[in-house]
């Protein structure tokens, strides 16, 4: 019976994460249909979250269902009903941006800590965090949503393997490496629109 529930876990992992791939890589293509493969790997995330007791994960999972649907109509549309270009973080999206992880973080250990049997309140708290604001700059499209996630990314792969949930912490891993990858990638978009935006001036 225990065996076969960690194989339903297992498989379940190998499931989301090729999902997640696939998201990935479309956002660093910056490729609005990654919102789509990403809600997919959401809904697996929340269950699995749930077996190991990851509960800071799935409120993060629930917020990133929500913030995938708004960021997929908000690429899509904007502002202006026309598709929404990157773009660096102002200054007031950058004190935003670190609200919403002091905020998430304080709330979340104090939840975890007294109204959970957590065992990682802090840890998984903190994932949470930066991983919460790292998703809303995502859905605006801001080149600072690599920053926050990898900071997300880099506190979150030995919790994993903590948990012993090997194969999210390989992707997560792999989200490190895309998410650096993705940065550079998004700042030479930007570059080449100035560029073009020049040269037809």
């Amino acid at each position: 019976m225990i065996e076969d529930f960690f194989t339903q876990l297992t498989w379940l992992q190998a499931l989301g994460t090729t999902f997640g791939v696939v998201q990935v890589l479309l956002a660093r293509k910056n490729n609005i249909h990654n919102y789509l493969f990403g809600i997919v790997s959401i809904l697996i995330s929340l269950f699995v979250m749930y077996r190991s007791k990851l509960y800071a994960d799935i409120i993060l999972n629930l917020y990133y269902l929500v913030m995938s649907i708004y960021g997929w109509f908000y690429w899509r549309y904007g502002k202006k009903e026309e598709e929404t270009p990157i773009s660096y973080s102002t200054k007031s999206e950058h004190l935003k941006a670190l609200g919403i992880v002091l905020t998430c973080f304080t709330i979340m250990s104090y939840w975890l800590r007294f109204h959970t049997d957590s065992d990682v309140q802090f840890w998984d708290a903190a994932v949470s965090g930066f991983a919460w604001a790292g998703m809303w700059l995502m859905a605006k499209r801001k080149m600072e949503n690599w920053i926050f996630l990898n900071i997300s990314n880099s506190i979150a792969i030995p919790l994993l393997i903590y948990k012993e949930l090997y194969i999210y912490a390989g992707l997560t891993i792999f989200l490190f490496i895309v998410g650096t990858s993705g940065y550079f990638k998004w700042r030479k978009i930007i570059k080449n629109e100035k560029r073009q935006q020049a040269a037809s001036a």
